[in-house]
């Protein structure tokens, strides 16, 4: 059991619970609703407040902002909260927000994310694990992006949007509409331009699922009927586990339309 080390400096708020191995350095502000897990670090001039929980081994950089409310004009001050997972390295100038009561309540972030400077993840976002959001990309609210997304630097996600698994999007990029699972997404109104064939290969993905998926985006992309019709079509005929979660995701609840290949 180690003790956490406080900076004279900070400002720990009665009520707030701080895990063994903790390190607050200075000027950090932490309120009384805040749980910090074990080993999680603030490096200096961090405010964590609101009813906000950061797991073990999660490191905060200088004049990040966790936990403040929302910024919805439709926020009254309801009890919300704010969920981050461990061993997430959330560089400087980052604000997360907590959720809003129409958004289900909860913000909630992953594990093993690199949230870099100055980026935004706003109310209820579902963001899952190993994400990366580079330099000033943004989250709006209620969007989902889940595990192995990477959005580019000065991206911006519009409100709404899902981001299916190990999709990538490029630089400079507004995307406004559901990205598919292992998607590649850019130009700067967001165009779905391919497969990420870079992180597939990365995983380890086998070469026949590969071929499956390059084979299921052409489908999508240049086949006949609607865009739900053609992905109901590869669910019945694929046997790639893979190609099967991109039919899952595309024929999901969803309130956006698709980004789709052309």
């Amino acid at each position: 059991m180690t003790q956490p080390e406080i900076h004279p400096s900070a400002c720990v708020e009665e009520g707030a619970q701080i895990g063994d191995g903790c390190r607050i350095g200075p000027f950090c502000h932490i309120g009384p609703q805040a749980v910090l897990g074990e080993g999680v670090e603030l490096k200096s001039h961090v405010v964590v407040t609101g009813e906000t929980e950061i797991g073990d081994e999660t490191v905060i950089f200088p004049f990040s902002v966790i936990g403040e409310i929302p910024q919805d004009l439709k926020f009254k001050g309801e009890k919300t909260r704010l969920v981050i997972g461990k061993r997430n390295r959330i560089r400087e100038h980052v604000t997360m927000n907590c959720g809003t009561e129409g958004g289900g309540g909860v913000t909630r972030v992953g594990d093993d994310g690199l949230f870099m400077a100055g980026c935004h993840v706003a109310h209820d976002a579902q963001v899952g694990d190993r994400v990366i959001l580079v330099n000033h990309a943004s989250v709006a609210g209620h969007c989902v992006l889940e595990d192995d997304v990477i959005v580019g630097g000065l991206s911006g996600v519009h409100q709404w949007v899902r981001i299916g698994r190990g999709a990538i999007i490029g630089a400079v990029t507004m995307v406004t509409n559901d990205v598919i699972p292992y998607g590649l997404v850019q130009a700067p109104r967001g165009k779905l331009d391919g497969l990420n064939l870079v992180g597939l290969k990365r995983k380890g993905v086998s070469r026949s699922d590969i071929t499956a998926l390059r084979a299921a985006f052409q489908m999508l992309a240049q086949g006949e009927g609607a865009f739900a019709d053609r992905a109901k079509r590869l669910g019945d005929e694929t046997q790639s586990a893979y190609v099967r979660e991109i039919v899952a995701f595309i024929l999901g609840d969803s309130d956006r339309h698709f980004l789709t290949p052309g």
